[in-house]
């Protein structure tokens, strides 16, 4: 713990015994909301959809009709939450908000691996994922994305993909990937390069660590502008060895070297 919190007690409370879903993957939205979803590829889930609806996917490895919800949006304020609708597989998406507050999802497994997934946060009870397929370049399974200045999302890597893609990208109809071969290059024989960790850093180059490597990349130019050393030890920090990373603030001056 640290020192400067040490004081501080803290607590466990359970706010809900079941909310019907799994949480493979959560998002704090703008409103104080946060939405919950799971892979829709592993049977039905303990919740059903509003209504009476179904989703009806003849693409789906498990269910071609399935009428439970696989996605809720939960209230911190009112301990509530309801269910949402999503058609495709989330399953080791990704994903980022942009400035206005806007969820996007991308990718997932099969039907799911090349759609974008859109959730505008709101207040009353009409927002709901909207899906747009074959959106993307590539397929996008166990990608990562990262907010840029200019509030676009670069989307990064995937399984057997060694490139990146822009969301939107220049125009509402063009998608297209990039080469990023450091992303080749630290594959091993268990695909240690999954997920890889990104930080967009004060200078506008982005920061990528794959496997036991990390470069400082311009995306502009498709630029690698240093490659640092590998990580001591030589033991993977990404996925599937599931490490994790986190941008800290440091007060030190640079030196002026890159």
């Amino acid at each position: 713990m640290l020192p400067a919190y040490a004081h501080i007690q803290g607590e466990w409370r359970l706010l809900q015994r079941s909310i019907g879903i799994s949480a493979m993957h959560m998002q704090l939205l703008k409103n104080n909301k946060v939405v919950i979803f799971d892979r829709t590829d592993f049977g039905p889930s303990n919740i059903s959809l509003p209504g009476r609806h179904c989703r009806l996917d003849p693409n789906d490895r498990v269910l071609k009709k399935d009428c439970t919800a696989h996605s809720i949006l939960y209230d911190i304020r009112t301990n509530g939450f309801r269910r949402l609708t999503v058609q495709t597989d989330t399953w080791c998406s990704s994903g980022a908000t942009r400035p206005d507050g806007t969820l996007v999802q991308t990718g997932g497994y099969n039907d799911g691996d090349h759609v974008i997934r859109i959730l505008v946060p709101c207040n009353g009870g009409n927002c709901d994922w909207v899906e747009y397929p074959r959106s993307l370049s590539q397929r996008r399974w166990y990608a990562s994305n990262q907010i840029l200045p200019d509030g676009r999302v670069i989307i990064v890597g995937g399984r057997a993909q060694f490139n990146y893609e822009f969301y939107p990208g220049h125009s509402p109809s063009s998608s297209k990937s990039f080469r990023l071969n450091f992303l080749r290059e630290t594959k091993d024989g268990h695909e240690n390069n999954l997920y890889p960790f990104l930080h967009l850093l004060p200078d506008g180059n982005l920061f990528i660590f794959a496997n036991t490597r990390s470069i400082l990349f311009n995306y502009k130019r498709n630029h690698i502008v240093r490659e640092f050393p590998a990580i001591p030890g030589a033991d993977p920090r990404n996925y599937p060895s599931s490490g994790s990373s986190v941008l800290l603030p440091d007060r030190r001056k640079c030196s002026g070297r890159t």
